[in-house]
């Protein structure tokens, strides 16, 4: 049985990449069934790993139902259009001109269902860069983030696309307020462009160097006080770990002084003072740091209540007690391999079931959901045949075999 707080809602999603599919994810997390459309070849996330799934398609589309339809044929587009007039939400991060072609507009579905919630993420809101496809590498460099992250002296992308999951949980919180709301179309309506994401994402430091600038009467261009603090940041123990310290009071540098034993110093006693003398201090916090193997310099620091963590390699994240306390994490197997994805960190919000199933074959719940949606056997073999549709082939393989197995073989 279906828990959640959206349980009994039906989510149309047409996605690609990463942020209506992570939208989406939160959505079935918290009960709604997700139908996920996808042409012929599959979204792109199905191919970025020897030829199979990558880890954006095995976190984020866990749980869902695969509906493959080629929309650009005529019974593609009646079998979407069905769809519709059942569904309670559509969620789709088609460019604008894709969109209108095959249909996948607001007033398109809202002319078939009008009580649905429409939510398009796309690459810019409203403005003359409205109809360009933007990326989340885009977003980084154009609201300002990329600037500062020069890794190797240039601008480079941060990494992870945060800015795409967090279109995508914009993108949920408007859904889940549409449905809260009068059901007026304009609040069904929903846009989110990737770009003002990341203007939201940036406000406190745009407004940070708004403000530097007006009290020094020139641009300033450190957007967070933060990272020249002397003893905030990543430090490596005497066994060879990283440390990351977090000092950014008076009183947490009075801590770590006596933590690691440090001789109070009336002179570095605030902040000023010890951002007037950087090299002393972070020469001092390195210095002590290294004297310290990792396990013995936590006890130390926990005990004196100093913010730290260790830096850890994704392969080691989710075996730390902290990780696997609780309800955090789901396991499922898929294409003979074992995974353990986190949930969203919400437990009691979260659906009871279904929170473990793994992410669907392309096309694997075609038949079944043409089925539901009236279709007859006749018509779904007539429709899988003409390529309007395809299920599923579970004798496939999903990534390409690594070389020391196909040696092997």
């Amino acid at each position: 049985m279906i828990s959640g707080n959206l349980s009994g809602k039906t989510v149309i999603e047409l996605g690609s990449m990463i942020a209506a599919p992570f939208a989406t994810h939160i959505l079935n997390q918290l009960g709604a069934e997700v139908i996920k459309i996808e042409p012929p070849a599959g979204e792109t996330t199905r191919k970025l790993v020897r030829g199979g799934p990558s880890g954006s398609y095995l976190a984020f589309n866990r749980g869902k139902r695969s509906l493959c339809l080629d929309m650009a044929t005529p019974a593609g587009s009646e079998a979407f259009r069905r769809l519709v007039a059942s569904a309670d939400i559509v969620v789709q991060n088609l460019s604008p001109s894709a969109a209108r072609k095959l249909g996948v507009t607001f007033e398109a579905c809202n002319a078939l269902n009008p009580d649905i919630v429409f939510c398009h993420i796309k690459g810019y809101g409203a403005g003359p860069l409205e109809e360009q496809v933007a990326s989340n590498p885009i977003a980084e460099a154009a609201t300002g983030v990329m600037y500062y992250n020069r890794p190797e002296g240039k601008p480079a992308r941060m990494g992870p696309s945060y800015h795409d999951q967090f279109a995508g949980c914009y993108a949920a919180i408007a859904v889940l307020s549409a449905l809260m709301s009068d059901g007026a179309p304009e609040r069904r309506n929903i846009e989110i462009g990737l770009y003002e994401t990341g203007l939201h994402i940036a406000a406190r430091d745009l407004l940070g160097v708004e403000l530097k600038s007006q009290l020094l009467g020139r641009p300033e261009q450190e957007p967070s006080a933060e990272f020249s603090m002397p003893g905030y940041g990543a430090y490596q123990t005497a066994d060879g770990r990283w440390m990351y310290l977090v000092m950014l009071t008076d009183e947490h540098w009075r801590r770590f002084c006596l933590a690691v034993g440090l001789e109070p110093d009336p002179e570095l006693a605030t902040l000023r003072q010890r951002r007037a003398r950087r090299p002393e201090v972070e020469g001092a916090v390195t210095q002590r740091i290294m004297s310290h193997d990792y396990e013995s310099l936590a006890s130390m620091l926990g005990q004196a209540g100093v913010g730290f963590t260790e830096v850890l390699p994704l392969d080691r994240v989710l075996a730390t007690p902290q990780a696997r306390a609780g309800d955090k994490i789901a396991s499922f197997d898929f294409g003979g391999y074992a995974f353990h994805a986190p949930d969203l960190p919400v437990p009691a919000l979260l659906r009871g079931e279904g929170r473990a199933v793994p992410p669907p074959l392309l096309g694997e719940h075609s038949a079944e959901i043409l089925a539901e949606l009236g279709f007859d056997g006749a018509e779904i073999d007539e429709l899988v045949g003409s390529g309007g549709a395809v299920v599923s082939d579970d004798r496939a393989p999903l990534w390409a075999l690594p070389r020391a197995n196909k040696a092997a073989e």
